[in-house]
């Protein structure tokens, strides 16, 4: 594709779609930021309202963008992903879609036990039905996180917001439990990957690597 070509990047809230927008900027992409909601709070309620006021909404973000030049779209959002079946959307609009479950697909077979962690339990069950669906032999632990996505959006420092959500004592805890690695199953955990990288020796997976690739086909 042409790299300044315009890409929709949908998230949750105004933070974690610009974080969106900056990794398709690493690229050299250029993306186009549409917040579905004000804050994480507003964006649980958005996410556990009918699907049909769901479906009617994205379909009309996914509209303006495509007015704006947008001919794709970049999911920022694991929660979002989960809670809006995206597939007849890219089919109705004509857009190539990616989000964070598409990734996880092609994760679920390269391991046997997997820790994941989401910012609410939407996320969550979400992405345990994409694992479990891909690799029903999969071993899962979960743990839904919203505080800490409150400290992300609040702008905490990475070290102290491990620290504060004692985030080393979890992963060390999915570590003794056998979990091969740990799954940051939320758009706003890589803010405190390397913080945590740090006080862990279980592998961290962040699927935006991957999701920039699958954008670019």
């Amino acid at each position: 594709m042409n790299t300044k070509e315009s890409i929709a990047v949908l998230a949750g809230t105004p933070v974690d779609t610009q974080m969106g927008v900056e990794v398709l900027g690493g690229a050299g992409l250029t993306g186009l930021p549409f917040p579905l909601a004000e804050d994480p709070r507003h964006q649980t309620a958005f996410q556990i309202s009918s699907d049909v006021e769901k479906q009617a909404k994205v379909r009309s973000v996914l509209q303006t963008a495509m007015d704006r030049g947008c001919r794709k779209a970049f999911v920022y959002c694991n929660s979002l992903s989960s809670a809006v079946d995206f597939e007849p959307l890219a089919a109705e609009t004509g857009m190539r879609i990616v989000t964070p479950l598409e990734v996880y697909r092609s994760l679920a077979g390269q391991y046997r036990r997997l820790g994941f962690i989401a910012a609410n339990a939407q996320g969550l069950a979400g992405i345990e039905r994409t694992l479990y669906g891909a690799n029903p032999d999969l071993e899962l632990l979960g743990a839904c996180l919203l505080p800490a996505v409150l400290s992300i959006e609040a702008g905490m420092d990475p070290a102290e917001l491990v620290a504060r959500h004692r985030l080393a004592e979890l992963a060390s805890w999915f570590r003794q439990c056998g979990m091969e690695a740990l799954l940051l199953g939320c758009t706003h955990f890589p803010y405190f990957k390397e913080a945590l990288a740090t006080r862990t020796e279980l592998p961290l997976l962040d699927p935006a690597v991957e999701m920039v690739r699958r954008i670019l086909t």
